[in-house]
């Protein structure tokens, strides 16, 4: 736990990788039962996720919670659609990014804030083929300078 009371649970590094993020929105998420516990021990999975709206509201789908072992009723779906939490006019602002051709809304991350479960989603435009080659090269380059830099040094 940081000084802020936050504590990150899962990231969604996939998401950084694939797409390019435009802009970022904190939401709140609707559990059932025994998926915070889940959540607390780390057993969750944003990986091919997404969140989509329907009526007005915004739902993520896809994201794996595993069942907790020590649950004393049956335990929810681990793939159900999880309903977000976001104030209407965040929930306005993001309809109009959708709306746009090429973007979509992704989890990037899933963490505690304070006693919270909330989650980072991303406003994303996919990226081509050569912008992630750009990417992963300049990742390299960077990860190349630092170790030469660390050599010198020593």
């Amino acid at each position: 736990m940081t000084e802020t009371g936050i504590r990150v649970v899962s990231n969604n590094k996939k998401a950084r990788h694939e797409y390019n993020i435009v802009d970022t929105i904190e939401a709140g998420i609707a559990l059932q039962g025994s998926e915070v516990k889940s959540i607390r021990e780390g057993r969750v999975n944003l990986q091919d996720s997404y969140a989509r709206f329907r009526k007005g509201e915004l739902w993520l789908i896809g994201m794996h919670i595993s069942p907790y072992k020590q649950a004393a009723f049956e335990s929810p779906d681990p793939r159900r659609d999880r309903k977000l939490l976001l104030h209407k006019r965040e929930l306005k602002r993001l309809q109009r990014y959708v709306e746009e051709k090429g973007i979509t809304i992704v989890p990037l991350k899933v963490y505690f804030k304070r006693h919270l479960v909330k989650i980072e989603l991303g406003v994303a435009k996919g990226k081509k083929q050569y912008d992630k080659r750009a990417s992963i090269a300049e990742r390299d380059q960077k990860r190349e300078m630092e170790r030469l830099r660390k050599q010198n040094y020593q």
